[in-house]
């Protein structure tokens, strides 16, 4: 009887039933696209902080810089031998500087891997080098004389005079290449610069390399400088084979060229010594305990994790998830309240209409509860029916999103102590405000969850309504259904 009874009155009430139903899904459209777009947001940061990071990585542990002593500027400098007039050979050199935090010594990794909670610990040595190659060419001496008559020096007698002799020509034409250098424990390759990049050309190092002279570049230095696996890289005087090219798993690399870490160690004169300890914790939900255990077991240090890290993402990226996240919620809950109060006020409306149809039911013998089960009953189709549509809308705006694909920038500043932002491609000696900027596509993927929030709010939009028109419809009296007649 319910049912028979409900499915009458809403085919007799099929505009209104649309008018509430529309009014939800409206809401519920709204609050789908903002929660993928928030999603598609919280995935591109995620991106940007693997490139960093290394996948799996929880946290690093470095040492802020402390100021150059004495009449040192901490800048690096080049020195070129003097050559003879005619000799104009390209002289080059290299200067290998430690970039990102104080260098901390390789024992601490061992002892930041004891730390309670932590499951692994790997050191890494990030370094700068800048490469400066040219030539001198030196200019020469040229003189002129010239007569002149009249009296000239003592005695009046005239004569020549010489001028000062003039250099012409010459100069110097040098070309500077500067680009990053990552240390990388062999031994141990899941956490560290590597982890986020897999090997696309060529091999991998192997644990056997730890003192080899062999490198693995990344895809878009490769690419620059038109190297292949098998050729030759030359730092500092130093020969490496190029035994792998890596790409990132997602957006551009901060590093150019790999090493294993006892080589770059020997490169950058730092024997033991590394800039940034990546860390894992056993239990992803107990990040901040871990790092205040490390901060306060080993002194000096600076704990990063990745929340402080997305602290420090800049650009259109942190805006549009300032938005999505705080404009776009409160503009979800407005829009929801009013279709919620919408659609209560037209169920509310509805029932007024229906006064003689209740009022003779009560006279029948109905029961103000049943009454009352009857209005919600058929709040709660509405509200299903506008989470239908709701859905549908939402998922079409998450596709638009989606086949857009609009793209976001993302500028990672310096953390100052080295953090994870003094990993690879942080900020080392003069770069106090060193940025990595990189070119994200928003996504907008719709989860279950999402799904399940809306399929929840269609309900509560219906019972809301269906409870204040049912309430109405409780209260009234056959004598209403009598009123309203005569």
């Amino acid at each position: 009887m319910f049912g028979i009874y409900l499915k009458r009155e809403l085919g007799r009430r099929k505009k209104a039933a649309l008018v509430i139903a529309l009014g939800l899904a409206l809401g519920i459209a709204l609050v789908i696209t903002v929660n993928s777009v928030s999603a598609g947001m919280t995935q591109a940061q995620d991106k940007v902080l693997q490139s960093l990071y290394g996948l799996g990585t929880d946290m690093t542990v470095t040492k802020a810089r402390t100021a150059p002593s004495g009449n040192s500027s901490g800048q690096p400098r080049f020195e070129f031998d003097a050559k003879s007039d005619d000799d104009d050979t390209e002289q080059s050199s290299d200067r290998v500087m430690t970039q990102g935090g104080q260098a901390l010594k390789s024992s601490l990794v061992a002892e930041v891997a004891a730390q309670k909670g932590v499951s692994a610990a790997v050191g890494a040595l990030t370094l700068n080098v800048t490469k400066v190659n040219g030539s001198f060419t030196q200019g020469k001496a040229q003189s002129s004389t010239s007569g002149s008559s009249g009296q000239g020096g003592p005695g009046g007698q005239g004569g020549g005079s010489t001028a000062a002799p003039q250099v012409q020509g010459g100069g110097a034409s040098f070309d500077v290449n500067s680009y990053s250098v990552a240390g990388v424990d062999v031994t141990d390759q899941d956490l560290g610069p590597l982890a986020g990049s897999k090997i696309t050309s060529g091999v991998t190092f192997t644990s056997a390399q730890t003192n080899a002279k062999v490198a693995v570049v990344s895809k878009s230095y490769a690419k620059e400088n038109k190297y292949t696996v098998g050729e030759t890289l030359k730092i500092s005087g130093t020969k490496y084979k190029i035994i792998g090219i890596a790409t990132p798993d997602s957006s551009e690399s901060t590093t150019d060229v790999y090493l294993p870490l006892k080589e770059a160690q020997t490169l950058a004169d730092a024997k033991n010594q590394v800039t940034t300890i990546y860390v894992k914790a056993t239990d992803s939900q107990q990040i901040d305990t871990v790092k205040a255990t490390i901060q306060k077991n080993i002194s000096g240090t600076t704990v990063t994790t990745s929340a402080d890290l997305a602290e420090t993402v800049s650009g259109s990226l942190s805006t549009a998830s300032n938005l999505a996240t705080s404009v776009g919620k409160w503009l979800s809950i407005a829009v929801l309240a009013a279709a919620f109060l919408v659609a209560a006020l037209l169920t509310s409306s509805a029932v007024s209409r229906r006064v003689r149809e209740f009022g003779t039911l009560k006279a029948l013998g109905w029961p103000s509860r049943r009454v009352t089960r009857q209005v919600v009953g058929e709040s709660i189709v509405n509200g299903l029916l506008g989470g239908a549509l709701g859905i549908a809308l939402g998922l079409a705006a998450a596709y638009a999103v989606t086949a857009v694909s609009p793209k976001l920038t993302a500028e990672l500043g310096n953390t100052g102590g080295g953090g994870m932002g003094g990993g690879p491609g942080g900020g080392g000696p003069g770069q106090q405000s060193a940025s990595n900027t990189m070119e994200i596509a928003l996504s907008a993927p719709v989860s279950g969850t999402t799904i399940a929030l809306a399929v929840g709010l269609a309900v509560a939009g219906g019972l809301i309504a269906g409870a204040m028109g049912g309430w109405r419809a409780s209260r009234m009296r056959p004598a209403d259904a009598l009123r309203s007649v005569s």
